[in-house]
């Protein structure tokens, strides 16, 4: 495990690396995830491995710290992702992210462009205001003071054993303020950032999630858009060949 102190009261941001060739491959997670959890298995495959492979856990998730004075929004994300590579002097690196850990990396991509040479994003968040039936939007909903006093234990109850087991490791302040972040989405919003931004990109969609918002305008702009036959939000969960092929490029 390494770390890198990436505010001005001592916080780590953490992450646990495989060492391999160059360019790294940067796991980012989604919102109350986990980097490892998610994705090691994916790294280890036969088609992946070789390849040094950086797996992160955001402020207030996982093995980082959670700061009680931080805002937890999509730049500060990508601000404390960039320092924990930085620190572990990576560049040019291929970032593989989930859902938030998608928005985030998108917001790196265009602060710090020298760390970023391809993107493969699965079911990013790429527009503000989701609907209520997002996880996000369904944490947001609740005053942050109501979210730590039992709302997160309701939604904990509530949104199934898979993500519940990496969201109790989750500060709730963090959580909630990272929905709310996510919610809001960045500037310029996430999905001109990814129409712009000029490195390979690769958008994994769950077959079983619908088809991707604005999928013919992003294709226009160069983007990949693959959708996963009978995989959902999870896609290296249901369907890990797919997935791994996706990253390793052989789609």
């Amino acid at each position: 495990m390494r770390q890198a102190v990436f505010d001005g009261e001592g916080s780590r941001i953490r992450w646990t690396e495989a060492p391999g060739a160059e360019p790294a491959r940067v796991y980012v997670h989604g919102l109350g995830a986990a980097s490892a959890a998610y994705h090691a298995h994916i790294a280890a495959r036969p088609e992946l491995a070789g390849r040094r492979s950086l797996f992160v856990d955001l402020p207030g998730h996982g093995i980082s710290d959670r700061p009680a004075g931080f805002g937890y929004s999509l730049e500060e994300h990508a601000d404390a992702l960039a320092t924990a590579l930085d620190a572990a002097g990576v560049s040019g690196a291929e970032l593989i992210a989930h859902s938030m850990g998608g928005a985030v990396a998108l917001v790196l991509a265009h602060r710090r462009p020298g760390l970023v040479s391809r993107l493969v994003l699965t079911e990013a968040n790429l527009d503000p205001f989701p609907p209520l039936t997002a996880g996000s939007s369904g944490i947001a909903s609740y005053e942050e003071d109501e979210f730590a006093d039992g709302g997160y234990a309701r939604v904990l109850e509530n949104v199934g054993p898979v993500w519940a087991a990496t969201m109790r490791l989750a500060d709730p302040r963090a959580l909630h303020r990272s929905a709310v972040g996510l919610r809001r989405g960045s500037q310029p919003m996430m999905r001109a950032l990814l129409e712009e931004l000029p490195v390979e990109r690769v958008c994994l969609q769950g077959g079983l999630s619908g088809e991707l918002d604005g999928e013919q305008a992003l294709e226009a702009a160069g983007v990949r858009v693959v959708t996963v036959p009978g995989a959902g939000h999870n896609v290296m969960f249901d369907n890990p060949d797919a997935f791994a092929a996706a990253v390793a490029g052989h789609v």
